[in-house]
């Protein structure tokens, strides 16, 4: 005795989710679907509905006729060339039911997500006030002092004393006077270095703080000139008698 169909095509969004559900009642294999039996209970709501003055929708038309295609398909004998599972009429329907099963799962996420986001608002970040930049350059002697003005005007302490580290950070001291006498090593075989070269064979960041203070004092005592700007600066070495003329120079 086959049962009653007491569904409601308005609780179905489609026929696709009609089918869907039909396969899923009786139990069968999407990839094996009996289009006879499914085809029956299909029509047995179509007609349902149509007796309770429902307006059926043309979709739900043309899939009962897409499924009586089918099976009329089916119902033809086939010749033993053409008994191929490749030429399933079947095939068609069954990727049409897997692509809407899959977009069927996905659809609470995006409905759970869907009102993510409503109640943030953003504003545009505020344009710079643009300051006058500095133009110039400036000897190796007055850094420190520049350093310090810029310190006092944006009201940042003095870094604490090195014993307040102890025992918390361990770290490889490299003496200043160490890195001096390496870089005027490196003079014997040149008489100008690139400052960035001397950072190559560095390996920790106290070997590249010392090396920073040796070309400092290197060019405070007047033993190098530095020319150019930033990493891109050349070292040349005094001789005994630029480094007289020099000294005039900077007396007169």
């Amino acid at each position: 005795m086959t049962e009653k169909m007491t569904f409601h095509l308005s609780a179905f969004d489609g026929p696709l989710d009609l089918l869907l559900h039909l396969i899923s009642k009786n139990k069968v294999n999407i990839y094996d679907i009996p289009i006879s039996l499914i085809l029956e209970q299909y029509m047995e709501i179509l007609r349902e509905a149509q007796s309770a003055d429902m307006e059926v929708a043309g979709d739900f038309i043309a899939m009962a006729a897409q499924l009586m295609l089918i099976k009329s398909r089916m119902l033809l004998p086939k010749e033993k060339n053409e008994a191929d599972e490749d030429d399933d009429p079947r095939t068609q329907l069954v990727e049409q039911l897997l692509e809407y099963q899959r977009i069927r799962e996905v659809q609470p996420f995006f409905r759970a997500h869907s009102d993510a986001g409503r109640d943030v608002l953003t504003r545009p970040p505020e344009p710079l006030e643009r300051k006058k930049e500095f133009e110039g350059t400036l000897p190796p002697e007055k850094l420190p002092d520049a350093a310090r003005r810029m310190l006092t005007r944006i009201g940042r302490k003095m870094p604490p004393p090195v014993s307040a580290f102890s025992g918390i950070v361990g770290r490889e001291r490299v003496p200043v006077h160490t890195q001096i006498t390496s870089i005027l090593l490196r003079f014997r075989k040149k008489t100008a270095l690139h400052f960035r070269s001397l950072f190559r064979d560095t390996h920790s960041r106290s070997e590249m703080v010392a090396t920073f203070l040796a070309v400092l004092e290197l060019s405070k005592t007047n033993r190098i000139w530095i020319d150019g700007e930033g990493d891109e600066a050349m070292l040349t070495l005094f001789t005994g008698k630029e480094n007289t003329a020099f000294q005039e120079e900077r007396i007169s």
